[in-house]
């Protein structure tokens, strides 16, 4: 039957969770905010915190309406990046003010109001159907996005696996959208590896090079060589990877003495077309063989912050893109640029796409969203639900 609740509001919510500073690790309370507010709806909420040595502590909180399937799951972050320079700010980046047709603080954009929208959307669906439709709704929001995600999204999964609490399709509020809410739906995300590079050598007299071995010039053949290598040429739905150097280093402050050693950092996004260790692969044949004909001793470091993904077009993306459609008059794009997000933790368990606001201001001083922007993701998110548990 349908359920009488006090429909969610979402400005309300966006300004409550915005005056919350909850820069990771810490909550300051946002969790509370959004528990209170899903409580009021009926679902049922677990409170996660998560820790591991050599990391901040995280709280976390999963929640749901339901207890059949299917289970559509809206997945986010409460947390957000430090604020850079008080003085830059025009408003308080705490305060959730509204100042020309938008609302104004840090995670307005990534992604506080795009979890007001969530919740505003589920108490709408809940007060026309009540427990009435086959399926359940869930919440999974992690204090952890910005930072390490080692104790958020990818922990709570493991936890849901070990309580049978599974999810068949789930949507992440990221912000997509380049231009106008409306144009970029995210279906898979890039991988991300760092390398960290380092050429030994022996120091000496700049007079003397035949009694040193300079790591420099070395260093910069392997660079050159690895900068130089085409990846390749993209994939259906990715464009081509690429491989950025962003730090060579000598660590000399002398102009007379050949260095002991020469470091540099690389980072590849990369496509379908490779995994972390096929490019891992890769990237070691090319340096070991510069390194083999100079005779040169180096050591060569890789991290994963994670690996391509894609969720191929179909009933989720459709889904989103009718909704997105109807509500806004665009049929959004099926991307797979950017960065990397806990989509990437998500993948492993169902399908998953992305759509949340505009992202020109995220992580930027003044960040905001439009008002008019938080009404209609508000709208598409409901249609979405009407459309996804439709018979």
């Amino acid at each position: 039957m349908v359920m009488t609740v006090n429909e969610i509001e979402a400005l309300d919510l966006s300004q409550a969770l915005l005056r919350c500073p909850s820069i990771t690790p810490v909550d300051a309370g946002a969790l509370d905010v959004l528990e209170a507010a899903l409580n009021e709806l009926g679902f049922t909420c677990y409170r996660l915190p998560f820790s591991e040595a050599g990391t901040p502590d995280v709280d976390n909180l999963y929640a749901r309406f339901g207890t059949g399937t299917p289970n559509f799951c809206f997945a986010g972050h409460t947390d957000v990046v430090p604020i850079g320079n008080r003085n830059d700010w025009s408003r308080d980046p705490f305060g959730g003010q509204i100042y020309k047709d938008a609302i104004h603080g840090r995670g307005a954009a990534d992604m506080k109001c795009a979890i007001a929208c969530f919740t505003a959307a589920a108490s709408r669906f809940i007060g026309r159907h009540g427990e009435n439709f086959k399926g359940s709704i869930s919440f999974l929001i992690t204090g952890d996005e910005e930072g390490p995600a080692i104790n958020g999204t990818k922990k709570m999964l493991d936890w849901m696996v070990g309580q049978n609490q599974a999810i068949d399709a789930c949507l992440v509020g990221e912000p997509t959208n380049v231009k106008v809410l409306g144009d970029t739906i995210k279906i898979g995300r890039r991988g991300s590896m760092n390398g960290r590079l380092v050429v030994h050598g022996t120091q000496g007299h700049v007079a003397y090079p035949h009694l040193a071995n300079n790591p420099v010039p070395v260093i910069l053949k392997m660079l050159s060589a690895i900068n130089a290598d085409v990846l390749d040429m993209g994939s259906d739905h990715f464009p081509p990877s690429n491989l950025e150097i962003t730090t060579v280093d000598v660590g000399n402050g002398a102009t007379n003495v050949i260095p002991t050693k020469a470091h540099a950092s690389f980072n590849i996004r990369f496509n379908n077309l490779h995994s972390s260790a096929s490019l891992e692969q890769h990237i070691s044949k090319i340096i070991q063989s510069v390194a083999a004909e100079n005779g040169s001793q180096y050591s060569l470091e890789f991290s994963i912050s994670g690996e391509s993904f894609l969720t191929p077009p179909g009933f989720l993306s459709q889904v989103i893109q009718q909704a997105t459609k109807s509500v806004t008059g665009h049929m959004p794009e099926l991307s797979t640029t950017g960065g990397t997000s806990d989509a990437r933790f998500i993948k492993e368990f169902c399908p998953v796409a992305e759509f949340g606001l505009i992202n020109a201001t995220a992580h930027k001083v003044n960040e905001n969203a439009s008002i008019n922007d938080i009404i209609a993701l508000t709208d598409v998110y409901d249609a979405v639900l009407e459309s996804f548990f439709a018979d």
